[in-house]
């Protein structure tokens, strides 16, 4: 789910050069190098543009004032040597247009402060530019740390399970919110939780990493599925407002064949048992978790086979509540049919991009899906050998010597027989 993600990209490349036929070796000429590998091309365009425009338009059109466009086009894509470096050229431009034209010189004068000025100003908005994005570029990093401790990586196989996890932010730059999942190995078996919490922003990734901390600690601990949700409901209640709450599914399978499902006002699991898929909904709806003491009600625990081939599909509801532009609901249990195979992987991820498709390419709510399968167990395959014209023949089964026959009896003993038997 987590990818290399490069960060800093105000930064500049520095790549060290042998001296030599071609490379600058005066700090003067490094200077020039420098400034020239960071000035824009399309600012450059535009002062060669008026020029030529002003050198076909013959005596009497005076285009100075439009090479101003270059250092302020440049402000909004290029460094601050950059941004200078156009100033300069445009200043040295206008000043030879000017004494084409035949301009005053209280004129010329006037137009190239202009241009300075609209140069000067343009570089410190580009200094500006880049420490902020260096500041969003350090925050990128510090959102990413966050995710990697809080929404850990899960692995493809866990026990005898297969499994894949899709996570998305609703806020792009933040790249984690209030949307929680986790899938652990217990001495109790494999045990998963996900979940919604209630809100958004620092606050809910608060929140997010409490549930995650108590849930992987009583996952260990607890033997009952329960026990474990109650845990968390108890630290919940001492740290949650009286108006925050967190919606989750925790489930785990103790043995093969057996899921344990504890649902707290989330969205149902949607079951993948043969070619149908169902929604595991709870018996008897309980709160979300944070709520318990203001409704008395408790969860309770819910027993669903789930046997060789069957694949569980975890979800928050930023995915079933995302529209189209036509106000419509993205119908995840006819996705899920259309895209299902036997790899979690790629089911998931045909999930995501049908979603993003629905909605438009941006999702308006946080997203997490956590599908899990249980693999069928390979049949074993009947080794082969190659028979007298090189083909594949089934191998022939053990040869059994048969035990050689008993000596033949006489005559007396077979009397002796009949005799007794008679």
């Amino acid at each position: 789910m987590s990818q290399a993600r490069q960060h800093g990209r105000d930064h500049w490349p520095f790549r060290q050069h042998k001296r030599g036929v071609g490379h600058p070796s005066t700090p003067g000429a490094r200077a020039v190098a420098h400034c020239a590998a960071g000035t824009p091309a399309l600012p450059l365009v535009i002062i060669l543009a008026v020029v030529f425009v002003d050198l076909l338009g013959g005596p009497g059109k005076i285009w100075l004032p439009l090479l101003a466009a270059g250092p302020a086009l440049a402000a909004a894509t290029s460094r601050p040597l950059g941004v200078l470096g156009v100033g300069l050229l445009a200043s040295l431009l206008g000043a030879g247009i000017g004494v084409r034209h035949g301009m005053p010189a209280s004129e010329l004068a006037v137009v190239l402060t202009a241009l300075v000025t609209v140069a000067a100003a343009g570089a410190l908005a580009s200094a500006l530019r880049g420490r902020r994005e260096r500041v969003l570029a350090a925050v990128r990093s510090v959102a990413e740390t966050a995710q990697h401790a809080l929404l850990k990586p899960v692995p493809e196989t866990v026990g005898p399970f297969q499994v894949a996890v899709h996570y998305s932010a609703a806020a792009a730059e933040a790249r984690i919110g209030g949307d929680l999942y986790a899938l652990i190995p217990t001495p109790y078996g494999i045990r998963m939780i996900v979940g919604d919490v209630r809100g958004k922003g620092l606050p809910a990734v608060g929140t997010a990493a409490l549930v995650l901390g108590v849930f992987r600690e009583a996952a260990y601990d607890e033997p009952d599925l329960l026990d474990v949700v109650c845990r968390i409901e108890r630290s919940l209640a001492r740290n949650l407002g009286y108006d925050d709450f967190v919606t989750a599914v925790v489930a785990g399978c103790p043995e093969p064949g057996r899921l344990e499902v504890v649902n707290c006002g989330h969205a149902p699991p949607l079951m993948v048992r043969g070619a149908g898929v169902v929604a595991v909904d709870p018996v008897r709806p309980a709160p979300p978790l944070g709520l318990r003491a203001l409704s008395g009600e408790s969860p309770s625990l819910q027993v669903v086979p789930f046997d060789e081939g069957d694949q569980l599909l975890l979800y928050t509801d930023g995915v079933t509540e995302a529209r189209d532009a036509g106000r419509a609901f993205y119908p995840l249990a006819d996705g899920l049919a259309r895209h299902l195979c036997d790899d979690p992987a790629r089911t998931l991820a045909a999930l995501h991009e049908e979603l993003l498709d629905h909605v438009g390419g941006r999702l308006h709510d946080d997203a997490a899906l956590l599908l899990v399968r249980k693999p069928v167990a390979a049949a074993r395959a009947v080794p082969a050998v190659a028979g007298p014209d090189d083909a594949s023949v089934p191998a022939a089964s053990p040869v059994v010597t048969p035990l050689p026959d008993p000596p033949e009896r006489s005559g007396g003993d077979a009397l002796d027989d009949r005799e007794g038997a008679a």
